[in-house]
């Protein structure tokens, strides 16, 4: 079995194609023949040695990869589960030294597991599940009610854009950022209000909204500068693990979208809305196993509107 990997940490160009042994499904396990991984920004920062440390004492090569899509070619025995063998299917991956979505083969826990969304592709469903649920995590998090207002920085990548769909299905009023380039992308997602871009968000959005939002979602990561658009008292969401310093009685919540980790029924329910469109899955590109550096550059490059996706 073939996939892409890391055994020296570096830029892109550190990527490269690694025989791994052959994996089989255990009990309560699915084995899924995987066809395609979409690539994150966590795949770059474990491919650049950001987080060596954690890595330190596990063997190499390290896989990269968070979602997974393929079909499911065996299942552990005593495995209780709706799937079946030939089955479609999507997960969320934690990276764990050999054990990442990037590679032609990878057992699963069944309750990570569920069908792809219908009429979508493995390249399509695969850029659904880790940003649809880091979405998911952070608008838990926020615990808005319908009507309340919602920020959004980052609001054109997947993730920023999987939360203003979300919120939108759910009753929220959003106002997100936007280059002039993504405007139409941002307001097709369906952001009621849209800020220009850039450092002074939180200035732009307490214009649109002079009392400040209710909550945040911060995809951009701009931290403390976007603090400023959220009432006292209000919700802030940060996805690099960014605390704040309790000003004004903001409350600060880190989405680790670890934790959401073996959720089959969020990850379904997301499928679901997939299948009724309220979520949009984007593709920018995809990329043969040996073309895995050239993925990782593109999206260091920034403005890819959609997910680059490795083929296996």
């Amino acid at each position: 079995m073939r996939g892409v990997g890391v055994i020296e940490f570096g830029g892109p160009e550190a990527l490269e194609v690694v025989a791994l042994p052959e994996v089989h499904a255990g009990p309560g396990e699915v084995r899924i023949r995987n066809h395609a991984a979409a690539v994150n920004p966590t795949d770059t920062m474990l491919r650049n040695g950001s987080r060596a440390d954690a890595l330190r004492d596990i063997q190499s090569p390290h896989i990269p990869g968070m979602d997974a899509a393929g079909v499911i070619d065996e299942i552990g025995p005593g495995t209780e589960t709706d799937l079946a063998i030939g089955d479609a299917v999507m997960a969320m991956v934690l990276p764990h030294g050999r054990h990442g979505a990037y590679r032609q083969s990878i057992v699963l826990s069944a309750d990570s597991v569920v069908r792809a969304p219908a009429g979508a592709g493995h390249v399509e469903a695969c850029t659904l599940p880790m940003n649809a649920l880091t979405a998911r995590q952070s608008l838990d998090q926020l615990a808005l009610e319908p009507g309340q207002t919602l920020g959004v920085t980052g609001a054109a990548g997947c993730y920023g854009g999987y939360v203003v769909q979300l919120a939108k299905a759910e009753g929220l009023r959003v106002v997100a950022d936007s280059s002039d380039a993504d405007w139409k992308l941002v307001r097709d997602l369906g952001a009621d209000i849209i800020v220009p871009r850039g450092d002074d968000v939180a200035a732009r959005m307490r214009l649109a909204v002079p009392g400040g939002v209710d909550g945040l979602a911060d995809g951009a990561v701009q931290n403390e500068l976007a603090v400023g658009a959220v009432r006292d008292g209000g919700s802030f969401a940060a996805v690099r693990g960014y605390g704040g310093t309790g000003e004004r009685g903001i409350n600060f919540h880190v989405t680790m979208v670890r934790s959401y980790d073996q959720r089959a029924d969020l990850l379904d329910t997301l499928r679901q809305q997939v299948e009724d469109g309220v979520l949009s899955l984007r593709v920018y590109d995809t990329y043969a196993m040996e073309q895995a550096p050239d993925a990782h550059a593109r999206l260091e490059a920034g403005g890819a509107r959609g997910r680059c996706v490795i083929l296996f």
